[in-house]
C-alpha cells in the first residue's frame, strides 16, 4: 500500500510563490510517474504537472513558465514550485503516484491553495 502526504499549501497574494511537497511511502516511488492535479468546486481534477520516473516533465499550458515539478528519489518526494501565482491557480492540489506494474494510481489527501487578488 502506498501513502501520499502533501504539504505546503496556504494563502498567498497574487504574484507570490508557494512550494508544495508530497512524500510517498513504500519502495516503488523511483519506478513510478508522479503528478500534481488541481480541483476546484464543481469541476473535475485537472493535470497541472507530471514527471516520469526518468525525469521527463509536462505541464498544463496555463502554468508553463511559472510552475516547476521536481522529484527526489532518495527522499521519495515530489515537489511543485509555484511562482507568479494567479487567482485562477486557486484550488485543492492533489499528488498522484502511478505505479507501472501492476498499473495502479494512488492519490494524496489534497492541500488547499488560495491565491488572493
Amino acid at each position: 500500500q502506498v501513502q501520499l502526504v502533501e504539504s505546503g499549501g496556504g494563502l498567498v497574494q497574487a504574484g507570490g510563490s508557494l512550494r508544495l511537497s508530497c512524500a510517498a511511502s513504500g519502495s516503488i516511488f523511483r519506478i513510478s510517474a508522479m503528478a500534481w492535479y488541481r480541483q476546484v468546486p464543481g469541476a473535475q481534477r485537472e493535470l497541472v504537472a507530471g514527471i516520469t520516473s526518468g525525469g521527463s516533465t509536462n505541464y498544463a499550458d496555463s502554468v508553463k513558465g511559472r510552475f516547476t515539478i521536481s522529484r527526489d528519489n532518495a527522499k521519495n518526494t515530489v515537489n511543485l514550485q509555484m511562482n507568479s501565482l494567479k487567482p485562477e491557480d486557486t484550488g485543492v492540489y492533489y499528488c498522484r503516484l502511478d505505479r507501472p506494474i501492476p498499473r495502479i494510481g494512488y492519490w494524496g489527501q489534497g492541500t488547499q491553495v488560495t491565491v488572493s487578488s
